[in-house]
């Protein structure tokens, strides 16, 4: 009897501090709403029955009002409380969006301390959610240029980037998304970040939804660190599962463009692609292996329509003169072949290593340019 009537006057507790926080929300000073808001987040984070109490007396509006404030402190009260609201709660989210956060973003948060980076971080993290529901109206353009701007901007905070690339991820798995990260110059910075092993998974991850968009292939083919990067990654034998993304990005765009395939290999990708061949996951040899069956038959400069990833009805193959698809088979050939005689005694040794050494190290003895193993 006495436990009942304690939780009954604990109860009745919280929701009287909710009707004041409520009231002061919509009527008080501005000083008054700060502290609401402050009360509000602490009894949100108790349990979902609560925010969902809280939504349906109309706590939303207000706070998104505060985020719209342009005062810091303010702004960073509002979004806490927001965050706490929206956890947990797929209606709750859905309501924040229809009453106006996105208008009331800043239009960039890259001067703002670390910690409140992080908040709105953790906000754009939970509403990036509902970018599949395609009853939710989720305009991603400027969601995309914020989260850019905090991954720019801030300094080694693993979990503001752990959330901000997660955000990305939601919204990139939406192809109708990518136009806003080739405007935000989101393609660069995630391509900086596939090169710091901590954050390559998801990173690449990302590039992949982008890589079989048209716009999101050309943005890739554009920046200077392409082919370079990925090949780079793909020596990674401690990160299998970054040499395998990687593969395929480079399959992506191998396949699309033999400009793609010309600068591969001038950047000596065939020595990497035997390597992992060898001794990769079984996943990045079906990759590799892919693309260099794709050197081997290089002299058909147009690939077949099922010779790669299906990306859509994009047109395979860049159209070429045929002098330069002359030039170009010419030097292609030439770089295989030296770098298969280059490397062929370094990738040996490696292979020896292997459990399966004597199998791969006949396969690659009866390789040669006009013979890849596939």
């Amino acid at each position: 009897m006495g436990r009942e009537l304690e939780d009954r006057d604990h109860c009745k507790g919280w929701v009287v501090t909710l009707q004041k926080s409520v009231k002061s929300l919509h009527f008080g000073s501005w000083e008054e709403k700060e502290a609401a808001a402050e009360e509000i987040r602490e009894l949100a984070e108790k349990c979902l029955k609560r925010r969902k109490i809280m939504v349906g007396l109309g706590v939303i509006p207000p706070l998104i009002a505060m985020v719209g404030s342009g005062v810091v402190a303010r702004q960073s009260l509002a979004v806490r409380a927001l965050t706490e609201l929206a956890n947990g709660s797929f209606t709750n989210k859905a309501l924040i969006v229809e009453a106006g956060l996105l208008s009331k973003l800043p239009e960039s948060v890259g001067s703002l301390e670390e910690a409140q980076k992080q908040e709105f971080a953790l906000l754009l993290l939970a509403i990036s959610t509902l970018s599949a529901n395609s009853q939710i109206s989720l305009t991603s353009t400027k969601i995309v240029a914020i989260v850019v701007s905090i991954l720019d901007s801030c300094s080694n905070y693993y979990s503001t980037k752990e959330s901000c690339l997660s955000t990305l991820f939601n919204l990139s798995s939406v192809l109708d998304n990518a136009a806003a990260f080739i405007s935000s110059g989101a393609v660069e910075i995630l391509l900086k970040l596939s090169l710091v092993k901590y954050s390559s998974e998801k990173t690449l991850a990302i590039l992949g939804n982008l890589a079989v968009t048209l716009a999101g292939r050309k943005a890739l083919e554009r920046n200077p660190m392409v082919p370079e990067g990925l090949i780079e990654i793909m020596t990674w034998e401690e990160k299998p599962k970054c040499q395998e993304l990687s593969a395929q990005l480079l399959m992506i765009l191998a396949h699309s463009s033999s400009l793609q395939r010309l600068k591969m290999a001038r950047s000596g990708i065939v020595q990497v692609l035997l390597e992992v061949a060898l001794l990769g996951s079984p996943l990045a040899q079906k990759r590799t292996l892919k693309i260099l069956q794709w050197f081997k038959n290089e002299r058909q400069v147009r690939m077949g329509p099922h010779s790669g990833p299906q990306v859509g009805t994009v047109t395979i193959g860049s159209p070429v003169s045929r002098r330069d698809e002359d030039e170009g088979k010419r030097t292609m050939e030439k770089i295989v072949r030296q770098s298969l005689n280059k490397n062929m005694e370094v990738i040996l040794r490696r292979a020896n290593r292997a459990e399966d050494s004597s199998k791969f190290k006949a396969l690659a003895f009866s390789s040669s340019s006009k013979s890849l193993p596939y």
